[in-house]
């Protein structure tokens, strides 16, 4: 059965890697609440420092209009299972309340601009002073140096300046960016690496350290499969493909066809057996050596032939015959494959009042246990008197 995400001071479950580790999230949006979020389902009790007028800005983020429990449900995708304290970082008060949490904190992640937490008094020299086992982790738009250290951080931009938007659409047409935020939510996933990582050496060493990303560096890294080829040739921009482009640097017939009723995507397949089952035999007319120069040229006739039947009377054709292909689903029909009900995907999430939220899940599976936890994110300072008496007790967190 899946196991419950240990959140309450004292509890000793024991069940997941990362139990009795606290962490504090001051970041807001989706990069650093994404790393921290990871960290929750693997066990950690996370507690977001929020300003009191508002609190993360991705409580009011909406998606679709969609909102729950008083704020968008993108903020309780991002934040489900964390508890809410909130501050404000120029009041002394306050401050010094936060400080005392840093000083009992295991990790400590933000997203400011480079300097921002240096001139609150929450930068690393600083913390590392008073809590040299605490590590420390920032992620930013484009790094600590250079000409783009102040630009907004923010992840259509960062596709934009990087390439990766470059990468995407036919030959012909305008650059396209992916549908999902993939800057950031790599960029949180990076950190929660670094994280690991000094934790691990923590447990070696007994000292704290510091872990930094960015959303350009995480977005230079997306891309090494290509920029390593891009790097050690004497060349302008790859050429995308005009036809069903999918991979700048992949011969045909890597892409996505239109069928009859739908679409299909063929990966890598060698061009002379597909010409065999489609019955395309002007395939036969290029060799393995012309599969990537003369791509457009057989992508056409493999979109032309495509076309003319449905995609489950291709894909009958092709899988048994172990060609790569797939359908292009949408959301609901990815629902209703038996396949999406045996990973188990989603989970519900409850506020204080019993209202439910479907929410995806975890996507880790630790000791064979799927991780799911039924609490959605917290209201806005929910937390912070509880906390605060459990610092005033010296209660372990």
């Amino acid at each position: 059965m899946p196991t419950e995400a240990n959140n309450g001071i004292g509890e000793q479950a024991g069940k997941r890697p990362l139990d009795g580790l606290l962490v504090l999230d001051f970041s807001q949006f989706l990069a650093g609440p994404s790393c921290a979020l990871r960290l929750a389902d693997l066990g950690a009790r996370v507690v977001k420092i929020e300003r009191p007028q508002g609190g993360d800005s991705s409580r009011r983020l909406y998606l679709a209009d969609l909102a729950f429990d008083e704020d968008s449900a993108l903020f309780h995708a991002i934040n489900r299972g964390k508890q809410s304290f909130t501050a404000d970082l120029k009041d002394a008060a306050d401050l010094d309340a936060v400080r005392r949490l840093v000083a009992r904190a295991d990790v400590l992640i933000h997203n400011f601009r480079p300097g921002v937490m240096d001139r609150l008094g929450l930068g690393w020299g600083a913390v590392q002073a008073l809590n040299p086992r605490l590590v420390y982790a920032g992620v930013s738009g484009y790094g600590p140096d250079g000409p783009w250290r102040d630009r907004p951080g923010q992840d259509l931009l960062v596709q934009s300046l990087s390439g990766i938007a470059w990468l995407s659409g036919d030959g012909d047409g305008p650059p396209v960016p992916a549908g999902l935020s993939i800057t950031d939510m790599m960029a949180g996933a990076h950190l929660c690496q670094g994280i690991l990582a000094l934790l691990v050496r923590r447990g070696v060493t007994g000292a704290g350290g510091r872990a930094d990303v960015s959303l350009m560096e995480t977005a230079i890294d997306l891309q090494f499969e290509h920029l390593s080829v891009h790097l050690n040739r004497e060349e302008p921009m790859p050429a995308r493909s005009q036809v069903a482009n999918a991979n700048v640097y992949l011969a045909a017939p890597y892409g996505v066809y239109p069928t009859a009723d739908g679409w299909l995507a063929l990966a890598m397949a060698p061009v002379d057996r597909l010409g065999e089952l489609l019955g395309i035999d002007a395939l036969g007319d290029f060799p393995p050596g012309r599969w990537f120069a003369e791509r457009d040229a057989i992508k056409a006739l493999i979109r032309d032939r495509l076309a003319g039947e449905a995609t489950a009377h291709w894909l009958a054709l092709l899988e048994p015959a172990g060609i790569w292909a797939a359908p292009v689903l949408d959301w609901p029909a990815l629902r209703a494959e038996p396949a999406f009900d045996a990973l188990q995907a989603t989970q519900p999430v409850r506020s204080p009042d019993g209202a439910a939220l479907t929410l995806t899940r975890c996507p880790i599976r630790i000791d064979g246990e799927i991780l799911t936890s039924d609490r959605a994110a917290p209201r806005l300072g929910a937390d912070r008197t509880a906390i605060e008496r459990e610092l005033d007790e010296g209660a372990a967190p």
